[in-house]
C-alpha cells in the first residue's frame, strides 16, 4: 500500500476473516489503537501490512471508528487550546533507555506542581477531551499491573513517555520499528534520528508535537509540562531550538547494564506489540548502534548548555541516594517547590522499597561486546565492569529505568 490512506475494503476482509477464522483471545489491546487513518496509512504504506490480522483489524477499526470523533474534537479544541508562546516552558528528562529516566519522572511527578503525561493520553491523544472520558473507566481496567518491561506498577495516574502518544499521531516515530519491525531498521533511525525524512516530515512532527504539548498542558490543568522521553536524548539540538528557555535533565547509567537490560527491552516489546515478523531483527547490533549515535549527539549539543538549563546525573546517585539527588537537581536548575513537595516525594520512595528489580545474567562476553563498542561512555563516565565476571555470569539487579 502506497497511498497514504488506509484501504478500508481490507479493513472489512481483516474484520471478516477475524470473525470466522481468528480466535478472539488474539485481539490486544494494541497501544496503536489510538492512532488516526493518516498515519496508520503512511505507517503501513512504508512498512507493509500488519500478519498478524486480528490486531490489525482491531486497530484499523478503532481508527475509522474513532475518526469522526477525533475530527469533531481538534475542530473544537483548536481555538481553546493555548500557544506554545503562552506556556511555561517544559522540563525534559533525558537519557537512553533504561538509564533511570523512568525512577526519576516517578518521584519527580508526585510533586502537584508538574503536569506530565498520564496513560489515558498515551492511548487517546486524539480524544483527550472526549473519548477518553467516555473510555477511561476501560482504559483503566485494562491497564496492565505492571510495566512489560519490569515490575514498576502501573496505575491510571502513572507518569509515562510520550512517544507512545506521538506514535500514535505521527508517522515518525520510534515505536513504529517495534510494532512494524518488517522495516525495523528505517522506521528505528527515522524515528530516532529523521534519517530519510523530508523537511515536510520533520515540520509534521513538530507539529503533531506541539500539538500534544498544548492538549496536554490544558489537560494537566496547566501546570508547567515534566516530559520524559529517551528519544529525545537524540534530538537535543532541536529541542533547544523548539524551547530556548527549558530545561534539560540528562540521567547516564553504567553501559553495560544498560545494555542487559535493553536486550530485555527489545525482546518484550518486539514479543508484546510487533504486528509482524521480528526473527531477521538484530537486537545487539541494534542497541549499539543506537546508543553511539544518540549519545554522541547529545555530548555534541550538551557542551555548549548553560548550567543552570542542564543538569547531569549519575543513575548510580539517584539509586544511593533519591531525595537527595532530586534536590541537587531543583538546585542546579532553580526549579522552585522542592520543600512543599519533600513529603510527597518521601512517601512515594517509602511506598517502592519493597520493590523487586529485575536481574540479568551477565558474561565476559557480554562485556567484550559492550567494551568493544561502548568504550568510549565507559571511559568518559568513569564505568568498570560490573560486579565479578565469569564464564556462567553473575545476576545483576535493576530498578526503574
Amino acid at each position: 500500500m502506497a497511498t497514504g490512506i488506509l484501504d478500508i475494503p481490507l479493513i472489512l476482509r481483516y474484520a471478516r476473516k477475524l470473525l470466522t477464522n481468528d480466535r478472539w483471545d488474539d485481539v490486544m489491546a494494541h497501544p496503536l489503537s489510538g492512532a488516526n487513518i493518516g498515519t496508520l496509512g503512511a505507517v503501513i504504506g512504508r512498512s507493509g501490512l500488519p500478519s498478524h490480522v486480528g490486531s490489525g483489524a482491531a486497530i484499523g477499526l478503532a481508527a475509522l471508528g474513532r475518526w469522526p470523533f477525533s475530527t469533531a474534537e481538534k475542530l473544537a479544541m483548536e481555538s481553546r487550546l493555548p500557544l506554545m508562546d503562552n506556556m511555561p516552558p517544559p522540563v525534559f528528562i533525558l537519557g537512553h533507555w533504561r538509564s533511570g529516566t523512568t525512577h526519576l519522572y516517578n518521584i519527580m511527578c508526585q510533586s502537584r506542581a508538574w503536569g506530565f503525561v498520564p496513560p489515558v493520553a498515551t492511548g487517546l491523544p486524539w480524544d483527550l477531551f472526549g473519548l477518553a472520558r467516555v473510555f477511561n473507566p476501560l482504559l483503566e481496567r485494562a491497564l496492565p499491573k505492571h510495566r512489560y518491561i519490569d515490575n514498576i506498577p502501573v496505575k491510571p495516574d502513572s507518569p509515562q513517555e510520550d512517544e507512545i502518544a506521538i506514535a500514535n499521531m505521527s508517522e515518525v516515530s520510534f515505536y513504529h520499528g517495534i510494532y512494524f519491525p518488517k522495516a525495523f531498521a528505517e522506521n528505528v533511525r527515522r524515528g530516532l534520528f529523521f534519517d530519510g525524512c523530508s523537511t515536510a516530515d520533520i515540520r509534521g512532527w513538530q507539529r503533531q508535537f506541539t500539538y500534544f504539548l498544548r492538549k496536554l498542558y490544558l489537560h494537566q490543568g496547566k501546570r508547567p509540562l515534566l516530559i520524559k522521553n529517551p528519544v529525545y536524548t537524540g534530538r537535543f539540538e532541536m529541542l533547544r531550538e523548539m524551547f530556548p528557555n527549558a530545561k534539560f535533565i540528562h540521567i547516564h547509567r553504567n553501559p553495560y547494564e544498560v545494555f542487559l537490560s535493553m536486550r530485555n527491552f527489545y525482546k518484550k516489546l518486539l514479543k508484546e506489540f510487533a504486528l509482524q515478523s521480528y526473527d531477521h531483527v538484530d537486537i545487539d547490533e541494534a542497541i549499539f548502534e543506537v546508543y553511539e549515535r544518540m549519545m554522541k549527539d547529545y555530548e555534541q549539543v550538551a557542551a555548549s548548555v548553560p548550567p543552570e538549563q542542564l543538569v547531569e546525573l549519575r543513575y548510580e546517585e539517584l539509586d544511593a541516594a533519591p531525595l537527595e539527588t532530586v534536590e541537587k537537581v531543583y538546585a542546579a536548575l532553580g526549579l522552585p517547590g522542592f520543600d512543599t513537595s519533600r513529603g510527597d516525594f518521601e512517601a512515594y520512595l517509602s511506598s517502592i522499597k519493597s520493590f523487586k528489580k529485575n536481574s540479568f545474567a551477565y558474561s565476559d562476553e557480554v562485556a567484550v561486546k559492550v567494551e568493544n563498542r561502548l568504550g568510549y561512555f565507559l571511559e568518559k563516565w568513569g564505568y568498570d565492569r560490573p560486579g565479578t565476571n565469569n564464564k556462567e555470569g553473575t545476576q545483576h539487579g535493576e530498578t526503574a529505568a
